[in-house]
């Protein structure tokens, strides 16, 4: 026999995992004090730490009600913000050291465990499902956001790239990752423009582990009228409205003050009665009425 093998970490980092997933059980309440919770809002903070073999190889998403919120730039030891307005919450570093023990912990178990369990447990996969739209109303001549939403995603490894008819668009912004209920992930991508009427765009999505490919496409529909079509409509309006006006005053007029006196006939002649007639040498006056 050969010399024997010192028993590595992995015994007990089995155990520690079977820690970790009794540790949101040990503080449930019981029934009788959790009675007053009944009418009270639930709410999620969601702070996962994956790690993997594939790109990339380890991440960070904090998420709120599966809203991202922050991820995290290992290379630059940093917050990141989905939104600017989440900024100066992700200035604090108090927890950078306890992010780090999360990650060392995370890459040890895929080092010792995963080859343990290599083989007996299935291996997951999602198919990505991706839909694009405006972060903004549409309005053709002002700036808006194309968002790509990938969902289903799992392993949460992906390349997302945009195109504007067929041709490949450059100066997208970063993909962001997070992690939802039901072990699986999703990620957006953005991408600022101004839109046309002819507008196609299409955001292609690959998932690096299989080669799978998902493609959304967005062409412009409902769109906001823009404010030169709204100044020539409110223009066509008030002069419709003017004109309708000017007609009905017409009418009005026209029948207050009807045609008055007798007729001889359609195109007939009547001559005064105290007129001399022709032979008296007099002008004769003929008032003629058709």
């Amino acid at each position: 026999m050969g010399p024997e093998r010192a028993p590595g970490p992995g015994p007990a980092l089995l155990q520690l995992l079977h820690l970790l997933w009794l540790l949101p059980h040990s503080g449930a309440a019981p029934p009788a004090a959790a009675g007053w919770r009944a009418g009270l809002q639930n709410h999620t903070f969601q702070h996962t730490v994956y790690c993997q073999d594939w790109s990339p190889g380890v991440g960070l998403s904090e998420t709120f009600d599966e809203d991202q919120l922050f991820s995290f730039d290992f290379s630059q030891n940093t917050r990141v913000p989905r939104l600017p307005e989440f900024a100066d919450w992700a200035q604090s570093s108090r927890d950078t050291p306890t992010i780090f023990f999360d990650k060392a912990l995370c890459q040890a178990m895929v080092q010792e465990i995963g080859p343990q369990l290599e083989g007996q447990i299935p291996v997951s996969r999602g198919f990505p499902v991706v839909e694009v739209f405006t972060l903004k109303p549409l309005e053709f001549g002002k700036p808006n956001t194309l968002v790509c939403s990938v969902s289903n995603l799992f392993p949460p490894t992906l390349t997302v790239a945009w195109q504007r008819h067929l041709a490949p668009v450059e100066g997208a912004g970063p993909t962001f990752v997070s992690a939802i209920d039901g072990l699986s992930f999703q990620a957006f991508s953005y991408l600022n423009f101004t839109p046309a009427p002819s507008d196609l765009f299409s955001c292609i999505v690959t998932h690096e582990i299989d080669g799978y490919t998902a493609i959304a496409y967005w062409v412009p529909h409902n769109a906001l009228p823009s404010a030169l079509l709204e100044n020539v409509l409110c223009g066509v309006a008030f002069g419709l409205g003017v004109l309708g006006v000017l007609v009905g005053l017409v009418l009005i007029v026209r029948f207050r003050n009807p045609c008055s006196g007798g007729t001889s006939g359609a195109g007939g002649a009547a001559a005064p009665p105290d007129s001399p007639g022709p032979l008296g040498g007099e002008a004769t006056d003929f008032l003629i009425r058709v």
